[in-house]
Order: C-alpha cells, then structure tokens, then sequence
C-alpha cells in the first residue's frame, strides 16, 4: 500500500522503517500535519498515517476519500481529533495503537511526580549557580501518602503498581474495576472521594464529551487541599483556566503536565526563536510550582518501535483483508 505519514519526526521515521522492512508498504514521510492545507500531500496514498496533532475533522476526511485514501491509521491510541462518522460515512477505516509501552508512560508520570515534590528544577538551577541553599527545597514522603488514580486501564495498572511499590495508598475511579489493581490492594471510590482525599491525583482516561473538563473549578474546589495534579493523558482534561485559579489559591499544590488543551498550535516544533501567542500557557510558565513537558511521556526506544509495528501491522491486515487489526467506529 502506498502511505502518506504526516506530522514525521526524526524518531518516526526511524521506527516505522525499522518495523517496514518485514513489509511493502510504501511509505512517504512529510512533517507537515494533515490539515486542509496540507490534504494535497495525501494524492495518490492508499493510507494516510497521522498523530495526535493531525486535523482530521469532516472537510479533511471528505478531501481525503476524494483522493482514493481507505485508510487512516492512528500512530497513537487517542482518536478525539477524528471524525469517525464521516470517515464511516465516505467508507475510510481508522485504525488506532491500542497499547504500545504503558510503562513509558507511567513512568514519565511518576518522573513527573518527583520531580515536582522534591523540587529537582529548582535544585539544578541553584546548584548551576552555585547556590547551595536548601530553603524552598522541602518536599514529602510519599511513603503513606494517598494516590488517586482516574482511568485503570494498561498505563493506569502500571503507576498503581509504581505507586504501591512507593508505598503509597492508592484510589481509582473507573468504569470498570480492573482485577490486577484489585490484586495490588487499589480501593476504587467515587470521584468525589478521590478528589478529596487524595495527595496525588493523576489522570489517565481517555478524552470523550463526558470526560471534557473533567477537572474544573467545581471539581478542584472538592479536591484536597494543596494537592498535586497530574496529567499525562489528554489536555483537555483539564480546565487550565480552573486551574490557573486552583494554582493561585493554593488548592493545587503543583501541577505537572505532559498535555495541554492547546498543544495543536505548539507541542512538537522548535519555538524558541518565537514568541508564544498563547497568553494561558505562559501563565502557567510563570508558576514555580507547575512543570511541563511536550507530550513525550511516549518517547521511549521500546515505545517507538511498538507504535512503528502496530502501525505497520493494521495497515498490513488492512491491504490483505480490508479490516485493520485495531478498528475504530463512531460510538466506539
């Protein structure tokens, strides 16, 4: 099949040759993200291969089936920025990276975790500048400290595990309770719990209509006071206005984020030469108490390389049978 890769790094197209070679499909790497501007660069492809940032609302999706693509498939597991009823509608199938590496990301979770609690940023730049002082340094243990847990799905399962082996108390809220939380001695509760007992809160859910804002200003007034929020899922799972608001009062103790409900207009390029426009994320830059970084909580070797042959295998089955390994329909 011919494929047409958009929003192409360094890293990706490194990873999906890698994972090509046992393949025939041939691929065409671009940088640009898909968008209305860019849909020229899907002529003549099979397969469109996009990430998190690509624009595949209803005109792309339509601008696509007039160019012959079949195919969508996902170098993620997230699919909010799709239109799956119209891509049912034209008869182009999607298809996701259910799983890659959950301990990628859970991992970058709890990097983010102590990061913020023992203040390492702050520390490095003291120590660069010779300065020794240990006031403002002052974390916690977090040895008996609670932890919540909203969504305990493959990455969820893996931070309780990290988090236990902390010794940490550990809550969760999901749909569905899952069996090996359970076996590590997780306590699901209602949201409203969590939220107030909770040293720790991280998210890790999907985003979908009901799970939009799921932290607002009513749910960061019923979480516990000065506690940590986290969230390496997707960014608009929060209300980073509520947020702002949390962080000035102190409701929140830290904050540190992997996503940004924004991020389409800067995570994944080089903007150090510009100014950023976006007067909430500089906001955030301005608190002591809040780290970011760029949606790499993924960017492992191991995750990658998992990513690239998911990617290469649904566009695989997709060519022999017409149906990819991993599909994803509207109501899904």
């Amino acid at each position: 099949m011919r494929v047409t890769v958009f929003s192409t790094k360094p890293y990706d197209k490194a990873a999906l040759n890698r994972a090509n070679a046992a393949s025939d499909c041939q691929l065409r790497f671009h940088s640009s993200r898909l968008s209305q501007d860019t849909l020229a660069l899907a002529d003549k492809a099979d397969a469109v291969c996009v990430f998190v940032n690509d624009q595949l609302d209803a005109k792309v999706i339509a601008g696509l089936a007039e160019r012959g693509v079949r195919l969508i498939a996902l170098r993620c597991a997230g699919f909010n920025n799709v239109d799956l009823v119209e891509a049912g509608r034209r008869g182009i199938a999607v298809a996701r990276v259910p799983a890659y590496s959950p301990h990628a990301v859970a991992e970058h979770t709890m990097a983010l975790i102590l990061a913020l609690n023992r203040k390492i940023t702050r520390a490095w730049n003291r120590v660069r500048e010779g300065n020794f002082e240990l006031d403002g340094l002052i974390g916690f243990d977090l040895h008996g400290k609670t932890a919540g847990i909203v969504g305990t799905g493959a990455i969820g399962v893996v931070l309780a595990r990290i988090l236990t082996g902390f010794g940490c108390r550990v809550l969760a809220h999901d749909l569905f309770d899952n069996p090996d939380c359970l076996e590590l001695g997780v306590t699901y509760v209602p949201v409203a719990e969590l939220l107030a007992q909770s040293h720790i809160l991280s998210l890790h859910c999907p985003l979908t209509p009901g799970t939009r804002h799921l932290i607002n200003a009513d749910t960061i007034a019923s979480m516990r006071q000065g506690a940590m929020l986290i969230n390496t899922s997707r960014g608009a799972l929060i209300d980073t206005a509520a947020a702002i608001e949390g962080l000035k009062s102190g409701r929140i103790g830290a904050l540190g984020i992997d996503v940004y409900e924004e991020e389409g207009d800067l995570f994944f390029e080089d903007l150090s030469s510009q100014i950023i426009p976006d007067d909430v994320f500089a906001r955030l830059l301005t608190f002591p108490n809040v780290l970011i970084t760029g949606h790499q909580a993924f960017l492992t070797t191991e995750a990658l390389d998992a990513i690239a042959q998911m990617t290469l295998a649904n566009i695989s089955a997709f060519s022999r049978s017409g149906a990819p390994l991993h599909p994803v329909t509207a109501g899904a």
